[in-house]
């Protein structure tokens, strides 16, 4: 919503009886009452012997000089003053780690993620470790925010009724088996490799690992795998196909692999601790429980 106030200096040519004069310096001009101006969902607003004005992606500095430009000719040496305007209408609420939960006003500049994230004092977490979540109506998206930083499209320009939320850590994976710790572990939205996931649990136990079976057990969209996979899988509910890669570190080639393979969220990562007789056997349990067992290969660009 716009406030929009029109000047004319005396002699008034256009405004002279539409509103009582006001002072300005030593001569006395004619202001014309506009009410305030609600912004349209095209963008636009229309104005008194102004007509329609796109106001969308302007500031108020820019639209008052483009009505100016529009009375030129029509009143006498003509002045616009532009404000924003309260309007509760569009607004949209950021909250989570952020400087200060708030609900923001909207303004027809069109305001973007990083715009109402700095209006909000900015995430209080690390970049690389803090996600964002837009929820439009009953839709929820989530992104990293150091992804949104880098790539500007990502950048998407928020609507009313938005709620922008920013979260410290929302992705996690689960490490069992014959590993250092068997624990849920958060990563950062950035996104972790197999080799630092391995790391961060303490790696293989030497007394009880197999190098020949680490497992990554996973959630897939059927367009990430191989044709022949998705041809024979069952997938669950929601579309997904169980998926579940299998990499041997015993051979060098893998630890590079290794290094490229990212984690997502809710993998669980698994290693056996079974001698080659009784992992031919688990491989055969997942494989009756509907899983897909691929190799690490087929994971990588």
């Amino acid at each position: 919503m716009l406030d929009i106030a029109i000047w004319e200096a005396p002699p008034a040519v256009l405004f002279g009886a539409t509103a009582p004069g006001a002072s300005i310096g030593n001569s006395l001009a004619q202001s014309a009452g506009i009410p305030q101006q609600v912004v349209g969902e095209d963008g636009t607003v229309t104005i008194p012997f102004v007509g329609t004005v796109m106001v969308r992606g302007r500031t108020p500095q820019d639209v008052g000089r483009m009505i100016v430009a529009r009375l030129a000719g029509r009143a006498h040496s003509p002045q616009a003053i532009v404000r924003l305007a309260q309007n509760d209408s569009r607004a949209m609420t950021v909250m989570g780690e952020v400087g200060a939960t708030r609900r923001l006003p909207l303004t027809p500049r069109g305001e973007r993620l990083l715009d109402v994230l700095a209006a909000a004092g900015g995430s209080r977490q690390p970049v690389a470790k803090t996600t964002i979540q837009l929820t439009r109506g009953s839709r929820t998206a989530a992104m990293p925010l150091d992804a949104i930083v880098r790539d500007p499209a990502q950048n998407v320009t928020v609507q009313a009724g938005d709620i922008v939320t920013a979260i410290f850590q929302p992705y996690s994976f689960i490490a069992l088996g014959a590993v250092g710790q068997n624990a849920e572990v958060p990563f950062e939205g950035g996104g972790i490799s197999l080799a630092q996931a391995l790391g961060r649990v303490g790696g293989l136990r030497d007394d009880r690992a197999n190098v020949r079976g680490v497992f990554v057990f996973r959630l897939e969209h059927p367009e990430a795998l191989p044709q022949d996979i998705v041809a024979t899988a069952r997938r669950t509910a929601d579309g997904l196909v169980p998926v579940v890669y299998r990499i041997d570190l015993g051979q060098g080639a893998s630890l590079f692999a290794a290094q490229d393979f990212a984690i997502r969220d809710k993998d669980v990562l698994y290693v056996s601790n079974a001698p080659i007789a009784d992992l031919q056997k688990f491989l055969s349990i997942v494989s009756s429980a509907a899983f897909s067992v691929t190799g690490i290969n087929n994971a990588l660009p």
